[in-house]
């Protein structure tokens, strides 16, 4: 009788956590997907996707993939064009044919060479870099004086909504 304890109850809720965390996601060459994923698994994307992307694990991209829209997620490999902000937790490759234009944040890259990069880059422990993001955000807020413009100052914006703050590193 004790095989059917509260052990076993809790089994089945483990077995789908891992189903869900396994699943993998797939947008194949020549396909066009407009929306946001948000998923536990993997994604890979060979066609084209409108929205953004949400991974608690890797997204890969094929070298003929378009993402219009931002990566948030574990692990990341681009072979193909993003076209928004990339926020990886651990590590990101960008292969010789990746072409990124938006910021990064990550805790190490790895970029081939032939890789093509427009944005800015900000590494580290990716808490770290949104505390210390967050605090500066704070502290112009408050110094409400107004900021010199000049044709070579570009005012820096962060952005708020982020899937690591539940993410368990």
């Amino acid at each position: 009788m004790a095989m059917f304890g509260s052990s076993h109850k809790e089994t089945p809720k483990n077995q789908d956590i891992d189903k869900i965390s396994n699943a993998s996601t797939n947008i194949g060459k020549g396909a066009t997907l407009q929306g946001n994923i948000d998923t536990f698994g993997n994604v890979r994307v060979d066609g084209k996707l409108i929205g953004d992307i949400r991974s608690k694990s890797k997204v890969a991209t094929g070298n003929a993939s378009l993402v219009e829209g931002s990566i948030t997620a574990q692990n990341a490999e681009i072979e193909g064009e993003v076209k928004g902000s990339l926020e990886i937790a651990e590590l990101l490759v960008l292969k010789s044919t990746a072409v990124v234009n938006g910021d990064i944040i990550t805790a190490k890259m790895v970029v081939e060479a032939g890789a093509i990069f427009n944005g800015r880059c900000q590494m580290g422990d990716i808490n770290q870099i949104k505390k210390m993001m967050n605090e500066l955000k704070e502290n112009k807020t408050e110094n409400n004086s107004p900021t010199p413009k000049t044709e070579n100052i570009k005012e820096e914006t962060t952005p708020t909504n982020s899937v690591f703050s539940d993410l368990k590193i």
